[in-house]
């Protein structure tokens, strides 16, 4: 067992004032663990330097993490100057430099202190985009107070299919042999061309949940079938079994800003959130999108999906299995989040959270 900085100036001063001997210390202390070789060591050390620090320029000398080589790491590293991507990767580095890779990492997190962050997917924005994002994130904020984002039910529709979305990023094969021997069906992962899909749609919010609805194949959604069918038929009767008043939030889809969707809603609902207030581009602004998706996501594609009829049974049980503590988490996030984009000036914001 290691000592610690207490144990061992514990261990000086009984030493130099009482005289204990290792088997002394085993004896008064048997619930440290010391070990009597450990032990030895250290009160020789007191006793010839009379000190329990390790002495500067002791243990073994480097000889890879060189001033030298963690300039080179340095440099190779981090992106020049008025040039983003130059970076090296940390192979390379190894390569570029002579050094072992293990080396390399060593002096990338213990001299240089250096943290890795993994790129995040995002939207394209414009200078307009930005605009319209900052300029609508101050009107909701001002307009929707925190005692009114639990009356705010967010809706939105997504493609699932059947063959799972791949991220080959740390999809890793290890083998003590070459790559040759090991099996093809190891070393790839195969994807139809043309995968079968399901579009679905719900609402969510801190009053509860729509029904998972499931759009007909084949069928676009128009604005005619976004009115007809999303709203009148399946969305607002459901909204309308969680309470009397709501605010019915919706993207900024041709459908959905479309003036008969825009007119239907004045009146079919207690308020809505106009598409001239939701920002554009905002996938990170819609709890919907920035939580819900994803943890279904997560449920339905736990294992290899077999066929549309599979896919369809998953996602209802996935649906029926969220907790509504991850929606309730998920509607609390969105003012924050509005405030993050106002204070990235309508850029992205979701990489700093």
């Amino acid at each position: 067992m290691a000592f610690s900085d207490e144990d061992k100036q514990a261990i000086k001063f009984l030493r130099e004032t009482k005289g204990y001997t290792s088997r002394r210390f085993i004896k008064e202390f048997p619930e440290k663990g010391w070990s009597r070789s450990g032990l030895d060591k250290l009160l020789r050390k007191i006793d010839s330097i009379g000190s329990v620090q390790r002495l500067p320029g002791s243990g073994r000398p480097r000889s890879v993490r060189t001033v030298q080589n963690i300039e080179a790491v340095e440099s190779l590293i981090l992106s020049q100057e008025d040039l983003p991507q130059t970076h090296r990767s940390q192979r390379q580095i190894a390569r570029e430099a002579r050094i072992d890779r293990s080396s390399v990492r060593r002096i990338i997190k213990r001299d240089l202190r250096l943290k890795c962050f993994k790129k995040q997917k995002a939207h394209e924005l414009t200078a307009e985009n930005k605009q319209k994002r900052l300029d609508r994130s101050r009107q909701l904020l001002r307009r929707y107070p925190a005692s009114l984002v639990n009356f705010i039910v967010f809706t939105d529709e997504k493609l699932f299919t059947v063959a799972a979305p791949s991220n080959s990023q740390n999809d890793r094969v290890y083998s003590s042999g070459q790559k040759r021997d090991i099996s093809v069906d190891r070393l790839l992962r195969t994807r139809p061309t043309f995968t079968k899909s399901i579009m679905v749609s719900v609402g969510v919010s801190a009053l509860g949940r729509t029904q998972m609805h499931f759009v007909e194949p084949g069928v676009k959604i128009n604005g005619d079938y976004y009115r007809n069918t999303l709203l009148l038929q399946w969305l607002l009767p459901d909204i309308r079994e969680l309470s009397e008043y709501f605010i019915f939030q919706q993207d900024s889809a041709p459908a959905h800003r479309a003036r008969e969707t825009v007119t239907l809603l004045e009146t079919a609902t207690p308020a809505f959130i106009a598409p001239n207030l939701w920002p554009p581009n905002s996938p990170d602004l819609n709890p919907v999108d920035y939580k819900i998706w994803s943890v279904m996501q997560e449920k339905v594609y736990r294992t290899k999906v077999r066929d549309v009829d599979d896919l369809r049974r998953r996602i209802l049980d996935a649906w029926d299995e969220l907790d509504q503590r991850v929606i309730d988490s998920a509607v609390k996030q969105w003012r924050v989040r509005l405030r993050a984009c106002v204070e990235a000036d309508g850029g992205q914001f979701e990489y700093k959270l």
